[in-house]
């Protein structure tokens, strides 16, 4: 039985592409900015292979993702930032430090009470500007530095919620951020009366014909949408995903029964989509 390559293998792999002397050119090329689209892509595929309850694909999108973090690492060793085993050593004490129901003296019932603790943690991080591996000292302050990840001052709830998320996932945490400090409505007919309201903006935007007008009046209502669907504990940007499937499944559908699309009236393809919808 032919012996299975390790995560040190991964490690060693990645730094000979990354050698200057025989690595690979393409390799050599890069720097974080070109391989973080890859890393967002890859994380996509996972989710992708999930949705599909795909396991084969699941594994081969799972090793994918993996060299992420192994080629982000192997690009900051080079430069003498930081390695792969700082890497896992900060999320090892991370997961500790912020689960002390498990490996600590504190307890925890329910899923909402892990939630409150882990919330607490982070605030506790954030306020004492440290890193979670750290000992809170001046000395370990100073070592970080004014630009450190960990000592930056926080201004906002709102830190710390990527601008390169997904529109919808970052609506649904900036509102969620806001929720937590009392920013919301009683119950969820306060966002509905808001959808209204937005939806009466938009259409008279639409009158109007100002495209600027119409394009902000259009992104209140989504975000309003995003509000409803976190309100009804369901995340907007799973259920667009669920959704464009579903439009996806029946197009495909109106594709295999109209060969010639092209010429197909708007009335025939209105036809088979419902048949689509009834199986």
């Amino acid at each position: 039985m032919t012996q299975k390559h390790t995560f040190s293998d991964l490690v060693q792999i990645m730094a000979k592409l990354r050698d200057p002397h025989g690595g690979c050119p393409w390799d050599l090329q890069q720097d974080f900015k070109s391989i973080a689209p890859y890393t967002i892509e890859e994380a996509y595929e996972v989710a992708d292979a999930i949705e599909r309850n795909n396991m084969n694909d699941l594994r081969e999108e799972l090793g994918d993702l993996l060299l992420q973090p192994v080629y982000h690492a192997q690009m900051a060793s080079e430069s003498g930032e930081f390695t792969i085993d700082d890497v896992i050593h900060d999320i090892c004490a991370k997961m500790i430090y912020r689960h002390p129901h498990v490996f600590g003296n504190e307890a925890a019932s329910s899923p909402e009470d892990v939630n409150a603790i882990w919330d607490n943690k982070k605030q506790e991080e954030q306020s004492n500007k440290r890193h979670p591996s750290e000992s809170w000292d001046p000395e370990s302050q100073e070592k970080l530095g004014s630009s450190g990840r960990w000592n930056d001052k926080k201004e906002s709830i709102l830190d710390n919620i990527p601008q390169n998320f997904p529109a919808l996932l970052r609506a649904h945490k900036l509102q969620k951020k806001a929720a937590k400090v009392g920013f919301e409505w009683n119950d969820i007919t306060g966002v509905l009366d808001k959808l209204k309201e937005e939806l009466a903006e938009l259409e008279e935007a639409q009158s109007s014909g100002n495209k600027a007008e119409i394009a902000e009046e259009l992104g209140d209502v989504l975000f309003v949408l995003a509000n409803y669907a976190r309100m009804n504990d369901l995340n907007a940007e799973d259920i667009m995903r669920a959704a464009n499937n579903k439009f996806e499944k029946r197009f495909r559908y109106i594709e295999s029964q109209i060969p010639d699309l092209e010429n197909a009236t708007l009335e025939q393809m209105e036809e088979k989509w419902q048949e689509a919808k009834k199986l």
